[in-house]
């Protein structure tokens, strides 16, 4: 079964054609890493994904289910199932790691944020939420301040709260994008880690061409509002990873009019 499946979706702001029919699949329990330049319409793709921009044409499946038909009340328990991990973190700076991998089970609480606060929490939350820390190296620090950690620890923290959730799919968008090489690498061996062992799916996006190369399943290529590659990991080259961020790269110039060199999406 797909995790996701996007059909011919197109999406615009105003005149701008930022996504121009694409197609992508997921399976589930599949990691796809996710290319292109800046500009190319991934963080657009990943909004449209996680319900933070409608998208105007073609249709997005999570789980089964159509995005876009779903009543208020299931697209909230739909939201529960993806968790998202930033490139800024998101964490509440100043309260502590603890708290803030608590916020992780709100959606699952009724009382919704009484219940999610460090205070309140029940005994069965508070020791899922110190398990999730242990799982990512942080159980020392859970009374710290996130303000107080590294950006890659402040990153561990995003992953526990995102584990607090329960989540199917990962969304992570480019989680390791300001961090130093070392930490970068440590952020995906634990991401990787975690959703293998929790069968979880993940679509990732990243710059960074020489991890790209060690992680994942799949490796989709994005340029110009299209998906031009779509290849498993081990069968992707340097040269076609690197073309994406070669000539026109930029939803802002004119929709591609060649078949592009890179091997065609086959998902």
């Amino acid at each position: 079964m797909n995790a996701i499946t996007i059909t011919e979706l197109h999406k615009y702001y105003a005149t701008l054609h930022v996504l121009r029919g694409l197609n992508l699949s997921v399976t589930q329990g599949e990691c796809v890493i996710l290319l292109g330049a800046n500009g190319c319409g991934k963080s657009t793709l990943m909004r449209c994904l996680n319900g933070l921009a409608p998208h105007d044409q073609g249709s997005i499946h999570i789980l089964g289910e159509p995005l876009t038909r779903l009543s208020p009340a299931k697209l909230r328990r739909l939201r529960q199932k993806i968790g998202v991990v930033f490139q800024q973190f998101n964490l509440v700076q100043n309260v502590s790691v603890f708290q803030n991998v608590l916020y992780g089970a709100l959606g699952q609480q009724r009382l919704g944020l009484l219940t999610s606060l460090s205070c309140f929490a029940s005994n069965e939350l508070r020791e899922r939420a110190m398990a999730a820390l242990e799982r990512v190296g942080l159980a020392h620090k859970a009374q710290a301040d996130c303000r107080a950690l590294s950006g890659g620890q402040q990153q561990r923290v995003a992953i526990a709260r995102t584990l607090m959730q329960d989540a199917e799919i990962i969304i992570a968008d480019e989680p390791v994008a300001s961090l130093d090489p070392k930490a970068g690498r440590e952020i995906m061996d634990l991401l990787l880690d975690v959703v293998t062992e929790r069968g979880m799916t993940v679509l990732c996006t990243l710059h960074q061409l020489e991890l790209a190369q060690q992680y994942g399943d799949r490796i989709v290529g994005m340029k110009a509002g299209r998906i031009v590659l779509d290849v498993p990991r081990q069968q992707v080259a340097m040269d076609d990873m690197q073309h994406l961020y070669q000539g026109e790269t930029r939803v802002d110039q004119p929709p591609l009019s060649t078949t592009p060199r890179l091997t065609p999406a086959t998902h």
